[in-house]
């Protein structure tokens, strides 16, 4: 990529797409294309089209998604999956008829099966069930990435699909219903601190394990990967994790910590605790030359201070 290419980041106010926003400008790249949703509403195919005919992006980063934790899945299922596809759908047609010179999708490591072996590797998508509180969300990436394929196959795009672990840092969303289980728990140790209460509930049973990946770091290998690497040197998906895993009772401790909360845990096994075990293989990322940089204590303390300065 140029520093002057036109590069559009689709969710560009998102977590995702934020931070590849703030990791371009680093760069020095100074054509940067980021609508708001108000700007260009991305269910809209027409709208789309004509933003595309418009501004003739080079690059772009599919960072844009309805996403939500365990509880928002279950409640709006109908939601996760037609936005997801339609997003996805009218973006991925869009850069195939203004000929844009690549594209990367941002899929998500919920596309493999619940009870897959670990660590992960891309090779095991579609070989399983999905977890059934996060399907229909999974269902609709998988699409994006399956769509990616057959358009590379048969008009000769270039359009490389990533598959990140679970993602949290600055632009988070710390809603207590729509949230991811690192967003949630921070605001509910914060909240306990200040309210002084006694205890802190979490759901499930804190047994299940997951891995964590801070924003900016993600956002590094995106640009990395536009910069230096086409589908075919990826061969259908490439993983992006921090490669280490912990259960949610330990990421708890951890937050409480530096949340700087004294009261105690209380878990709600009545909840559910989704997937066992989710830890990517990261070794297909690491022999393209890329690693994750940021601890998940120094990624949780600067949530934490982005949180407090911005939320509240």
């Amino acid at each position: 990529m140029l520093k002057d290419d036109r590069i559009l980041i689709a969710g560009a106010n998102g977590l995702v797409g934020s931070a590849i926003v703030r990791k371009l400008t680093d760069l020095g790249y100074t054509n940067i294309l980021a609508p708001t949703r108000q700007q260009l509403n991305l269910l809209e195919q027409q709208k789309v089209f004509e933003f595309f005919a418009a501004e003739k992006p080079d690059y772009v980063f599919l960072a844009a998604a309805k996403v939500g934790g365990i509880l928002s899945n279950t409640m709006l299922p109908a939601d996760f999956i037609y936005q997801n596809v339609m997003i996805q759908t009218n973006v991925i047609e869009a850069s195939y008829r203004h000929q844009i010179k690549k594209l990367l999708f941002l899929g998500s490591s919920c596309i493999y099966p619940k009870y897959s072996l670990q660590p992960i590797k891309e090779e095991y998508l579609l070989n399983g069930a999905l977890e059934p509180t996060n399907e229909p969300y999974a269902i609709a990436k998988i699409c994006g990435i399956k769509m990616c394929h057959a358009y590379n196959h048969q008009y000769g795009t270039n359009f490389i699909c990533v598959m990140p672990t679970n993602i949290y840092g600055p632009n988070d969303n710390f809603d207590p219903t729509h949230s991811h289980v690192l967003p949630a728990l921070i605001r509910k140790f914060h909240e306990a601190k200040v309210n002084g209460n006694e205890f802190v509930d979490i759901w499930g049973s804190g047994l299940p394990r997951r891995e964590f990946l801070y924003v900016d770091d993600l956002a590094d290998a995106c640009v990395y990967l536009l910069q230096h690497y086409d589908y075919r040197d990826i061969d259908s998906i490439v993983n992006i994790g921090s490669g280490t895993d912990l259960s949610i009772k330990q990421l708890a401790l951890k937050i409480r910590e530096v949340v700087g909360f004294s009261g105690d845990l209380q878990f709600d096994t009545s909840k559910p605790d989704g997937t066992p075990r989710k830890l990517l293989d990261v070794s297909k990322m690491d022999k393209l030359g890329w690693r994750a940089k940021t601890s998940l204590e120094e990624g949780i303390q600067k949530t934490y201070s982005w949180f407090t300065s911005t939320a509240y």
